[in-house]
């Protein structure tokens, strides 16, 4: 009996494996919202995108020469190491011949976000090449939304979006903005290198988590992602080669007969910063605005409208459009907001080819949108430089934990990052608790008298030319579970200036052991 059983099993499972496809696709899942809701593409929807197909094996005969392939790949390592491997190769020939399409759509888009994306990673100083990981993750589809529910270019997980600041809400999901999805990547991306050491390592765990990759090192004994490879999560063996194929794409793409059509540049745009309900619909039919353009322009919009507590919110529309609207703007706001124009809407006048792609450009002025149109602009009050000073100056609050509240409610209430909350407070993981008390930064204007300033500036430029006359050694006490990369991420430091302050030469560190953290 139990021999047949066996034999029944087998027979089954025979079955199932020779009626298996090939190649493996990512299950997607269609998300449903209400019916004023933009619509946000599951990547099922995104046809072009490969989402990880298993590795297959090159053939005896492969159709790109191995030694082609391993010149080319060390002429354009630069940072990240682009390892040959035959998983490598086999990604190569699977975008040339199998996704020639979702490559030729790459490249179309380059010139949309790759000029940002550069920005970004020089102003972190992480490797330009890590611009190529978008691709792998979304194709470049801002609003691209994962069965697991990652969404955006870099593909964050809600919870996880949160983490690194980007805010989230029935209205509103900067994990589709561009810029600031981009920049929560950079911090991201700079951590699981600081964690490893190894941009292949920090690759791997991009997508499958640190914690994983952690437990293929303890169980495979290996320190690289080629020797960890093989107890690695099958996703996770295609990824860093993918990786790889894709950069040798986007540099040779064009010696394999692959070349960009339609290509795709940022359009043309000014900003309307806007407090209180916005309908977006009514505004682009007011203003003679493409709403298609209007989506591009702001992915982070998951309605059709902005909700009466909007507060300080950055629209980006066409700047064709834009001077119609300037000049209409009382009869379109009355039109777009329910009957009248909300006092405090703000519009902003901005250059796009000046505007800084990682901020809003804040050399242009404001113009309030309010029933008096005697003024374009605020008048701005006449100062006295001789006897007061306008200055920025940080003050420390603290905030009591109530019921219901989370680090995003709070973060929002008094308008900071919740990367920064946990900074302040050392918080490692999100849970916070009734009754906790967590310290508050908030950076205010404050007038004060031209004399005091002065004195102020005086001690701190003495201070800057005697530091040892102001500064006290700081410490921290090991406590039990502590690591040197705990310890540095609390402080905001990295691991090897932690180590060299207090002359370690490992890694170990005992419960007690008191620790230099400023000198």
């Amino acid at each position: 009996m139990r021999l047949s059983k066996k034999v029944l099993w087998l027979g089954a499972m025979c079955a199932g494996f020779w009626n298996t496809p090939s190649t493996a696709e990512i299950p997607q899942e269609k998300l449903t919202f209400e019916p004023d809701t933009l619509k946000t593409e599951t990547a099922a929807e995104a046809t072009l995108l490969p989402y990880l197909p298993e590795v297959e094996e090159i053939g005896p005969n492969p159709s790109v020469p191995q030694e082609l392939l391993k010149k080319r790949f060390a002429k354009l390592e630069k940072s990240i190491p682009l390892t040959y491997h035959k998983s490598s190769h086999e990604f190569v020939e699977y975008f040339i011949y199998r996704k020639a399409e979702f490559t030729q759509t790459m490249m179309e888009k380059m010139p949309l976000y790759f000029p940002m994306f550069e920005k970004a990673l020089a102003k972190h100083g992480l490797p330009t090449e890590l611009k190529y990981l978008s691709m792998i993750e979304s194709g470049l589809n801002p609003t691209v939304i994962s069965h697991a529910r990652a969404g955006g270019l870099w593909q964050f997980m809600p919870a996880t979006g949160r983490e690194f600041g980007l805010y989230q809400d029935k209205y509103i999901d900067e994990r589709f903005e561009p810029v600031k999805a981009t920049e929560a990547a950079c911090l991201y991306l700079k951590q699981l290198y600081r964690i490893f050491g190894d941009w292949e390592l920090a690759l791997a765990s991009y997508n499958t988590g640190p914690g994983n990759v952690k437990r293929a090192m303890r169980r495979s004994r290996g320190t690289t992602f080629w020797t960890i490879y093989n107890v690695l999560p099958r996703e996770t063996r295609s990824y860093v080669p993918q990786y790889v194929a894709m950069n040798y794409m986007m540099n040779y793409g064009n010696d394999h007969g692959i070349f960009p059509k339609n290509t795709e540049f940022q359009i043309p745009n000014d900003t309307i910063h806007v407090n209180g309900y916005l309908d977006l619909v009514a505004l682009c039919e007011q203003s003679n605005m493409s709403f298609e353009e209007l989506k591009k322009l702001n992915p982070q919009i998951t309605k059709t409208s902005l909700p009466q507590q909007t507060r300080d919110f950055v629209l980006k529309v066409p700047s064709v459009q834009y001077t119609y609207f300037l000049s209409n703007r009382d009869s379109i706001m009355v039109a777009c907001t329910g009957g009248k124009v909300l006092d405090g809407t703000l519009l902003a006048k901005a250059d796009s080819n000046r505007t800084d792609s990682l901020g809003v450009n804040k050399t242009f002025p404001y113009a309030l949108v309010s029933n008096d149109t005697s003024s374009d602009e605020e008048e701005e009050a006449e100062p006295e430089p001789e006897q007061t000073v306008s200055r920025n100056k940080t003050r420390k609050t603290t905030h009591t934990v109530r019921r219901g509240e989370t680090l995003s409610t709070i973060s929002r209430k008094y308008r900071v990052s919740v990367a920064d909350l946990r900074k302040w407070n050392h918080i490692r993981r999100s849970a916070i608790g009734r009754g906790q008390r967590l310290v508050v930064y908030k950076t205010m204007k404050e007038t004060a008298p031209a004399a005091k300033v002065a004195v102020a500036t005086y001690r701190a430029e003495e201070q800057a030319a005697n530091p040892a006359r102001h500064t006290r050694k700081r410490y921290h006490t090991v406590q039990r579970g502590d690591t040197l990369w705990i310890i540095s991420q609390r402080y905001g430091l990295e691991i090897g200036q932690l180590k060299k302050r207090n002359n370690i030469r490992g890694n170990s560190i005992k419960p007690g052991q008191k620790l230099i953290i400023s000198t």
